[in-house]
């Protein structure tokens, strides 16, 4: 286990309006405040997007399970944002939840808000972290 220990920094507070992208618009606030560490919350409304819901098999490196969103849907879910090389880069979980269906995993790639949908970024200051690509794994992983 690799650790390091920080204070919180700025908060912002984030609404998307209907159809808005948004993991694209919380890069976007990442990118023009220069936030390089943070923990992100999410709560409102998905009109769609991609879900990874775990691997095929438990090997390396996984092949992913998509599960699609592609009516309106209850969002709730806790990330992080760390930067790869230039750019911010988000890892997201959250529960996805319509009527009697609920579908939890990572939210990839495009999505799309509906009605509205509010981020709460709170940024990590003393941590020196960034995202890197694991070659065993394929994924982006937090690198201390």
């Amino acid at each position: 286990m690799k650790y390091q220990v920080g204070t919180p920094g700025r908060v912002v507070v984030a609404r998307f309006e209907d159809r808005e992208d948004i993991l694209n618009n919380i890069i976007s606030i990442a990118r023009n405040e220069e936030i390089r560490s943070a923990v992100l919350y999410l709560l409102g409304g998905i009109r769609h997007g991609r879900v990874v819901v775990g691997p095929e098999k438990e090997e390396l490196p996984p092949e992913p399970v998509w599960r699609d969103i592609t009516e309106s849907h209850e969002v709730l879910g806790i990330g992080t944002i760390f930067w790869q090389e230039n750019e911010p880069r988000i890892h997201f979980h959250g529960a996805f939840g319509k009527k009697d269906m609920v579908k939890v995993g990572c939210l990839r790639g495009g999505s799309e808000t509906f009605l509205v949908l509010e981020a709460v970024i709170i940024e990590l200051k003393g941590i020196e972290a960034r995202r890197e690509l694991d070659k065993a794994s394929g994924l982006s992983l937090l690198k201390l």
